[in-house]
């Protein structure tokens, strides 16, 4: 089942760091999970002057809450750089194969 996940960040004064800090540690340990095609999109959210506030991913899980599994083990999620996920079921209608 696919989902779409919006991710995202605190608003704090210490966000964007605590995310910078994250940020190449996420994409490390978030490559496994691409290549096994659990994570078939992602990228930054960015606010009007393109600071990064949150993520957006397509993944592929059996359920909701192994969907939810997957984000809360991500180091975004532990070290406090995604304060909120909205998690939702997705079915592609127009544009990329996914």
């Amino acid at each position: 089942m696919t989902f779409l996940v919006i991710a995202k960040d605190g608003t704090d004064p210490d966000a964007p760091a605590r995310r910078q800090r994250a940020r190449q540690r996420h994409l490390d340990e978030i490559r496994p999970a691409v290549d096994a095609g659990r994570v078939r999109l992602g990228g930054a959210l960015l606010d009007g002057a393109g600071t990064m506030i949150g993520s957006a991913l397509l993944l592929e899980a059996p359920s909701l809450e192994a969907a939810r599994e997957l984000l809360e083990n991500d180091v975004y999620f532990k070290e406090g750089v995604w304060q909120q996920l909205e998690i939702y079921p997705f079915r592609r209608a127009v544009g990329l194969e996914l």
